[in-house]
């Protein structure tokens, strides 16, 4: 069939892609049950919001949703025997979440599971406070999860406590407390006798290993205490294998490195010390004989199989996508997300030993419901795409054409900056390559996936710097190539791709002729103040080297507020107003600021979103109204 002419004039399918691909199923948080008979995630897409769905990892029986939210519910955890499963939601997705507990089928009866279980709430109701992680006792009496809140008061404090939550009589008791315990929440030994957790307190750049004795009723005897600390500016993480042994990944100054600490003989044996890999990440294995080590090579994944006594490793892939592992289940076959940019992701169980595959999330049957209506041929491929920046580094994205004439070039610029894209599928930039639009989704110096050297390279200068002429020199490069032109380009990202797009239209403006900032930071000083995570000022402390008290200039230069004045392009601030990562107040000081300078801007303010937009209904105003925006930008600018 011949590859069909756009016409550039007229709206393609936008309404019906919109809605569509607002419905696509985006998979967040996969969790499989310690017994190994449950897989659970959230899928935003499906239903207004982000609800939990689970299914049994043996294959026999379909998904079945869990929750029915009018806010966005995700998982935590597992009781021990698969019986009990603890879920969080926050109000408008605050991020300040509340607990609950749901009773699951006991073993062999997988097959009583219905939908919408009750819900007994754990936690209270509140949007003041954030609450981490969520692991069971043994018992499933006790669970235990990282606050930011006095569990003397209820209210929300500086600095996070470690808690153990009686079930039966709700008595909350603190075993540990610290100005900047890590996000991951707390891990429970296989025995239930100890607690691992990580602190951040030496250094933003840096994360120890701590632990906490169980069978001590005092403070003194459960002897909190550091374990593993390799560096106060050196992130260290360590999950349990067995009652007495760790997992250990942790940084050197050129790599990352895995191993595993063995309790009794006090001992660290490197498995894995290879500056010439990339290792992100690693996966504890049911058995305790292995782990997935979680790799990349130039952006791809690569992840193996560890055996954690013999450090001999097989690899996990396929050549027409990405396997993820998720977990190991009893008998060695693993839980894996199998992805790339041409069809949905799906959630699989691997038999290694037979090579069987079973399709657990069943996704594609998402795509068939008549309010989704996807069919393969709205997948568009991504290619990679590699460019030198001004300082001769190389660097790669994903480019995204469309078929017959582009109606113009968006650089779509990933959040974190410490994450990258890869080839998988990105429902908004499956939309604009659908109306027409090019698309490149840059992995500038500062993304994961390409080396501890490139990912540390942005806090040479810290944000704002290189890493935004990287950016643009891949645009300039499309230019170049004949793929864009001047007068037609565009800039978008949510978060960290949100503050990239406020630069490019102050800072590239000879270049970027319109942009739709998400969530970005506007203000660094301002985000810095504003910002409610725990770890935000660490961070921005990590990236920038220091507070805005300490290095004014890079905060000044690195903030878009302050050349406002070169705007020539079209602007579109979106805002979700319940976000407490990038603050509203970012969103309310630029209009503040355009007001007064005499600036034309649109803004779409969601009140029930907080960092991103992800309820299917906003999403799909999102879609349309991006691509409005960018349509007429590119008209008026040629």
């Amino acid at each position: 069939m011949p590859t069909p002419t756009l016409d550039t004039a007229t709206p393609l399918r936008t309404a019906e892609l919109a809605a569509a691909w607002a419905r696509y199923p985006i998979s967040w948080a996969p969790h499989v049950s310690p017994d190994g008979r449950w897989l659970a995630w959230t899928w935003t897409g499906p239903d207004e919001t982000g609800n939990v769905w689970i299914v049994p990892t043996d294959g026999t029986q379909p998904p079945v949703r869990l929750t029915d939210g009018s806010d966005h519910f995700y998982v935590r955890g597992f009781s021990k025997d698969g019986t009990q499963i603890v879920l969080a939601q926050s109000i408008g997705s605050s991020e300040r979440d509340r607990l609950f507990l749901a009773k699951l089928p006991g073993r062999g009866k997988e097959s009583h599971l219905t939908a919408a279980a009750a819900l007994c709430p754990i936690t209270a109701l509140q949007d003041s406070y954030y609450v981490f992680g969520g692991c069971f006792s043994p018992d499933a009496r006790t669970l235990y999860y990282t606050a930011s809140m006095d569990p003397a008061t209820g209210k929300a404090i500086e600095g996070q406590h470690i808690l153990a939550h009686d079930l039966d009589s709700n008595e909350i008791t603190s075993l540990a407390h610290g100005p900047s315990l890590d996000e991951t929440g707390p891990r429970l030994s296989p025995d239930g006798r100890h607690l691992l957790y990580h602190r951040r307190d030496r250094h933003p750049a840096g994360c120890q290993v701590w632990l906490i004795d169980l069978d001590g009723q005092t403070a003194t005897e459960r002897n909190d205490r550091e374990v593993l600390n390799f560096g106060d500016r050196v992130k260290t993480r360590a999950h349990w294998l067995t009652d007495d042994r760790l997992l250990v990944i942790s940084e050197t100054e050129t790599h990352q490195r895995v191993g595993t600490y063995d309790f009794s003989a006090a001992a660290m044996n490197w498995l894995i010390d290879d500056a010439s890999r990339d290792i992100d990440s690693v996966i504890p294995g049911e058995s305790g004989k292995y782990a997935a080590v979680i790799g990349f090579d130039q952006g791809s994944l690569r992840a193996t199989r560890l055996d954690v006594t013999t450090g001999a490793e097989i690899v996990f892939a396929e050549d027409a996508a990405s396997l993820l592992p998720i977990a190991e289940l009893p008998g060695g076959a693993w839980v894996m997300e199998r992805y790339c940019s041409r069809e949905v992701h799906d959630f699989l169980r691997v038999d290694l030993a037979s090579g069987r595959r079973t399709d657990l999330s069943r996704s594609a049957d998402q795509l068939a419901k008549p309010a989704n209506g996807l069919t393969g041929s709205d997948f568009v491929p991504a290619a990679r795409y590699r460019w030198e920046a001004r300082d001769g580094l190389l660097i790669q994205g994903w480019l995204y054409r469309p078929r017959g004439k582009s109606r113009g070039l968006i650089a779509y610029i990933h959040g974190g900056p410490t994450w990258h894209s890869e080839n998988w599928v990105n429902p908004i930039i499956q939309f604009l390559v659908g109306q027409g639009f090019t698309v490149l989704d840059p992995n500038y110096r500062g993304s994961t996936g390409y080396g501890r050297a490139f990912r540390e390279a942005i806090k040479q200068q810290g944000w704002g710097g290189a890493e935004q002429l990287d950016i643009r020199a891949g645009i300039e490069h499309l230019i170049a190539d004949g793929l864009a032109e001047p007068g037609r380009i565009g800039m978008i990202g949510t978060s960290y791709g949100g503050y990239s797009s406020w630069y490019g239209i102050t800072k590239f403006a000879d270049l970027v002729n319109a942009a739709m900032p998400i969530c970005g930071m506007y203000h660094l000083t301002i985000d810095y103040d504003e910002t409610g995570m725990p770890h935000g000022r660490a961070y921005s402390e990590e990236m920038m080297g220091g507070t805005p008290s300490q290095l004014p200039d890079r905060y000044y230069q690195a903030s878009p507020a302050n050349f406002l004045n070169q705007i020539k392009g079209r602007l579109l601030v979106v805002q979700g107003l319940r976000d407490t990562n990038v603050s509203p107040e970012n969103a309310w000081a630029a209009f503040r600021d355009l007001q007064r300078a005499g600036i034309p801007y649109e803004d779409l303010l969601f009140c029930d979103e907080g960092h991103g937009v992800y309820k299917a209904g906003n999403r799909r105003q999102l879609l349309v109204t991006m691509e409005r925006f960018f349509s007429a930008a590119f008209e008026a600018a040629t």
